[in-house]
């Protein structure tokens, strides 16, 4: 593993399953990947297909080669899709894991029959202190109003109860979980959150941003047990959807500690750029300690997570003018403007990527703002700092992207997630910088392309058909959600690929199947390129591939 600019070697720990090392062996003889109809692209992005791949050493040689050592080994691939391994360039592994090892209220239809699964999820788990859950969204629900504590209390009273709101932006709370933190009409809204109040200024139990933390603040803290139950979780899931890396946006020094160890266990499933959180209380020795990349790349460490405002859906994203549909509301900031000329000068001055995290017109302006100063100020600019999310952008600022090469970081099904209230939130005439995809690619800067899971559902698959059509799942709207900001599928599949690898410094060894590259792949079900876009949500991972070493069978995985 490569600490630091100079590239020294730590000491690996000691495995504590030898077995788990299998994941990343790397075997001796040549692979020939056989009878494919295979997909990459190339490093100036153009789109390559071939029939057959030579891997030695766990990365690839040659596509269709015209010889091949005497003692290969030929896997046939049945004339399935080849691809590679797709990119996710937003995403909280450890928060996937967690949400799967949760209830999960993302399809619920009220706020009643949410309430009711908790009920049901905490009657088969009566060893848990907590109850948590995540995915619940008022904008789904009839009423399309926020939930109640009281809700809740009817049909458990006796644990505190946390349920985070599917953007992770709210939670909403039982009033075990209030009293517990204190939390009364006499409680200010701290800065950079606001807690839900009725007529009276009585808490009702849901809390935005910042005001989590005051219920955070006592429950159970994480530990390295739990996280690997999340890891386990998270990179099975992972793999089966035909993920094998991504960029995990904002972690902690908890979660660093538990990663370097694992990398040097080389139990890590899938491939980790880690981005560190800004607001933990030892980045600056995190900072310090230097750029991290193992020697087989599955843990790379070299940018900072910070935050610039809320979630459109909680009306947490600060914005320039108010809420359409809320006149006296702005949003929120989570960072204050004072403070971001210490982040960004600490974060570039150290050599570390900044991402900074801005959904409303307000922070996105404030962030490309700051670069500008910045870049002039202190450097950085090739850094390929990043506006994670990028949702609602002033259209006079969308151009400044490219001119400032910062890298949009978007998902695609935020969109289509957000159809149903994004207009209400904005009004129509703000739309025109929103979820404004093919105008950014277009101004001539790269699109990496995630899902913010567990946000938004991890199949890549459906961020593509997103991407492309601007339609959700059941093909609505008919024509597509402002549709003349659809991808082409090529410029979706590389968001997913290439463009999410040049936004982790990581073109040169994956992104793409080209010789030189980690043998990361998945055959899937369908040929992407030419079936009808509505269909290529449905597409399937039939087996999933990491540096030549087959890390996923769907067949095996049915039968157990």
């Amino acid at each position: 593993m490569i600490r630091n600019n100079h590239h020294k070697k730590i000491n690996s720990l000691l495995p504590v399953l030898v077995l788990t090392l299998s994941l990343h062996c790397v075997a001796n003889a040549a692979t020939l990947i056989t009878n494919v109809k295979g997909y990459t692209l190339n490093n100036q992005g153009q789109l390559l297909s071939f029939k057959q791949m030579l891997i030695d050493n766990g990365k690839v040689v040659r596509l269709d080669p015209d010889s091949v050592p005497g003692d290969t080994t030929r896997v046939d691939g049945h004339n399935k899709v080849l691809l590679p391994g797709l990119i996710d360039a937003h995403g909280h592994l450890l928060g996937l894991g967690g949400n799967l090892l949760e209830v999960d209220l993302r399809d619920s239809s009220t706020m009643q029959e949410a309430a009711q699964w908790v009920a049901q999820y905490a009657m088969g788990h009566a060893d848990q202190d907590w109850i948590k859950g995540r995915g619940w969204n008022q904008e789904l629900w009839s009423d399309r109003s926020f939930p109640s504590a009281a809700v809740l209390d009817e049909v458990i009273s006796n644990k505190p109860v946390w349920l985070s709101r599917v953007d992770g932006h709210a939670a909403w709370v039982n009033s075990k979980a209030l009293n517990m933190a204190g939390i009364t009409a006499d409680t200010p809204d701290p800065t950079g959150g606001k807690i839900i109040r009725d007529a009276d200024g009585n808490p009702t139990g849901v809390l935005i941003d910042r005001a989590m933390d005051l219920v955070g603040a006592v429950m159970p803290k994480q530990s390295s047990k739990l996280y690997q139950a999340q890891l386990n979780a998270a990179g099975e899931h992972l793999l089966s959807v035909g993920i094998t890396a991504m960029h995990d946006a904002g972690i902690g020094h908890h979660v660093y500690d538990f990663y370097l160890a694992r990398a040097a266990e080389q139990t890590l499933p899938v491939r980790i750029y880690a981005m560190l959180s800004a607001t933990d209380p030892t980045l600056t020795d995190m900072l310090d300690t230097g750029i991290i990349r193992s020697n087989d790349d599955f843990l790379y460490i070299r940018s900072v997570k910070a935050y610039g405002d809320g979630a459109l859906g909680s009306r947490g994203a600060a914005l320039l003018k108010p809420y359409s549909d809320a006149p006296h509301q702005h949003g929120l900031l989570l960072t204050q403007p004072e403070d971001f000329p210490g982040i960004f000068q600490q974060v570039l001055g150290s050599g570390f990527q900044l991402n900074f995290h801005a959904i409303g017109d307000r922070a996105n302006q404030m962030v490309l703002n700051e670069f500008e100063r910045t870049f002039k100020s202190v450097g950085g600019q090739a850094l390929r700092n990043r506006i994670e999310h990028a949702q609602v952008i002033a259209v006079d600022d969308l151009s400044r992207f490219a001119e400032l090469k910062v890298l949009p970081s978007m998902q695609p099904t935020h969109a289509t997630s957000d159809k149903n209230m994004a207009e209400d939130r904005i009004g129509k005439a703000r739309m025109e910088g929103a979820y404004a995809w093919k105008t950014l690619i277009d101004s001539g800067i790269p699109l990496p392309l995630g899902s913010d899971f567990p946000v938004e559902l991890a199949n890549p698959f459906y961020g593509l058909h997103a991407a492309v059509t601007r339609q959700d799942r059941d093909n609505q709207p008919v024509s597509g959600w402002y549709p003349e900001q659809a991808l082409s599928v090529e410029h979706a599949f590389k968001g997913f690929t290439l463009d999410a690898a040049y936004a982790a410094h990581m073109e040169d060894s994956l992104g793409g199947l080209t010789p030189g590259k980690w043998a990361d792949f998945i055959l899937v079900d369908q040929d992407i390129f030419s079936i009808p876009p509505q269909d290529i949500w449905k597409t399937r991972v039939i087996q999933t591939w990491l540096a030549g070493n087959k890390v996923f069978d769907a067949n095996t995985a049915a039968q157990q």
